[in-house]
């Protein structure tokens, strides 16, 4: 604890319910946050915000230069994609769930090298990238390749840069894009079989995310599943 005391973290899409808790857990070690929004300003409490949209390179530079030197960056935003017609649903989840992630990442992976700033990136994935879930294509299959580009990245980035880039993936939490769905009761027959003991918290996401921020972490390239077991 404390090792994250005065380092520049932006939260990208940090207003949201999983981001919110990622604020609190790092403030309270005494990191200088940036949180960013699209539209739900009010979401973010009392941290210091961006308005962002990252389809957009205007906003994403004005994104990493809202902090002096970045140390961390955590990329939470997404989009469910829900509906029928992949026409309609494709375009937008490609560009919010991967585009705009994987290019703010590399910008800011970019930023580090040539200052010589040691950092980690962490991307938030789902579950999905792994577990075949109906109806799922525009969104799961954004966020697959979301995992194999921050792969791509990790390996391009590693060694004396010691810039490191993970992904968290999410199972079924009461927060989030997944809180919708659990309220619905989406997700009970998992409690019900016994497959999870219980559903997955914006803490629990938190802790996994703090974890991969840890300035003597040894780990890049990597998938932290946070699911309590369902995948398996």
């Amino acid at each position: 604890m404390g090792t994250l005391q005065g380092r520049d973290i932006i939260l990208a899409g940090g207003a949201g319910g999983l981001g919110s808790a990622a604020a609190a857990l790092l403030a309270a070690e005494g990191a200088n946050l940036v949180l960013s929004y699209r539209v739900n300003r009010e979401r973010a409490g009392s941290f210091r915000t961006i308005q962002a949209d990252l389809a957009r390179e205007g906003d994403r530079r004005a994104l990493l230069d809202s902090v002096s030197e970045p140390y961390g960056l955590v990329i939470l935003t997404g989009d469910p994609a829900r509906g029928s017609n992949l026409a309609d649903t494709l375009p937008r989840s490609f560009e919010v769930n991967f585009q705009g992630p994987v290019l703010l990442a590399r910008e800011a992976a970019e930023r580090m090298k040539a200052r010589g700033t040691a950092g980690s990136i962490v991307f938030l994935g789902t579950m999905q990238t792994t577990a075949v879930f109906p109806n799922s294509t525009a969104y799961a299959a954004q966020k697959a390749a979301l995992v194999h580009a921050a792969r791509v990245l990790a390996k391009e980035t590693r060694g004396p840069a010691n810039i490191r880039v993970n992904v968290v993936n999410p199972g079924v939490t009461v927060a989030g894009m997944a809180k919708t769905s659990v309220a619905s009761g989406k997700y009970e027959r998992y409690l019900a079989e016994g497959a999870i003991h219980r559903y997955g918290t914006a803490a629990d996401i938190a802790r996994a995310i703090r974890f991969l921020l840890e300035p003597d972490n040894y780990i890049t390239g990597q998938v932290l599943t946070v699911d309590g077991g369902l995948t398996l």
